[in-house]
Order: C-alpha cells, then structure tokens, then sequence
C-alpha cells in the first residue's frame, strides 16, 4: 500500500456535483493498494499515520500527531499511485490491486483510521472525483508499507 499524505486546513471530495466527503483541519490522504497488500497493511497504515508527529507543537516543532491535535482524515482512494512509468510514456498498472480487493483493503484502512479515534470522511471507490485541499506547510509525505516493513517496494 501507498499513501501519500498531506497536511491541510481544509479538504474536499466532490462527485457529480455533490461533496462526498470534507475536512477542517487534519490529513488528507491519497491511497493505492498492491497487488499482494494484505488487511495487516491497512492497520499498519492507519496506525502510522494517525500516530505521524507532523503537526507543530507550541514551539513549533512538528512533534504532534493527528490525534493529540483532534484533526481529521479524508482518506481517497487512487490505484495511479501504483503507476509503472519505468518503460514507455504511458504508465502500467499492473502492480495495483483489482477493485473487490482494493475496494476491501481501503475500506480496512477507513476502519482502522477510525478504531483509533479520528473522524475520517471518504471520496467514492472508482468515482470520477474532484479533490480540493488548502495545504498546511506544505507537508507532503509518502509512505509504502512495503518499504517501511523492510521490504522492497
């Protein structure tokens, strides 16, 4: 699994018109599932990042996590974070998950997201959809489960 997350004010997922899904303050977070990711990948994930000490403290260092600020999560799921560009111009994504699994897989991370505490919103699996989102920082960080478990992406 791959997450990209992003530090913001504000984030929003629009289909067809209508918003799906909106936060304040928190993470906005893009997620691509492997081919292979296992429900012990979204755990991982989920824990990682709710727990990520990138929000600024009253000395303004980053030292607090999403929960000690009381942030929330839109989570989105997106299978080009999985994008081959190795070979040719056109990207292959025969790395990512099929969509029953990816689907199963990204809804285990929302779970786990929530079992810890947070209040997370959703874009809508496989909708065409707008993402807004108000950085904060910038702070943009990318994680693969894969890489953080000692494994070769």
């Amino acid at each position: 699994m791959r997450a990209v997350i992003q530090r913001v004010t504000q984030a929003s997922v629009t289909v067809e018109g209508t918003v799906v899904g909106a936060i304040g303050a928190g993470l906005m977070v893009l997620l691509g599932v492997a081919e292979g990711d296992t429900p012990a990948d979204a755990c991982y994930l989920a824990e990682k990042i709710v727990h990520l000490r990138i929000f600024e403290d009253e000395s303004g260092k980053m030292n607090r996590s999403l929960l000690d600020t009381g942030g929330a999560l839109l989570a989105v799921s997106q299978f080009t974070l999985l994008a081959d560009c190795r070979r040719g111009r056109r990207p292959s994504f025969i790395h990512a998950a099929p969509p029953g699994r990816a689907e199963a897989l990204y809804l285990d991370f929302v779970a786990a997201a929530r079992d810890r505490g947070v209040r997370v919103e959703t874009g809508r699996f496989q909708a065409f959809m707008q993402v807004a989102l108000v950085g904060n920082g910038p702070v943009t960080i990318l994680l693969d489960s894969r890489a953080e478990n000692g494994e070769r992406p």
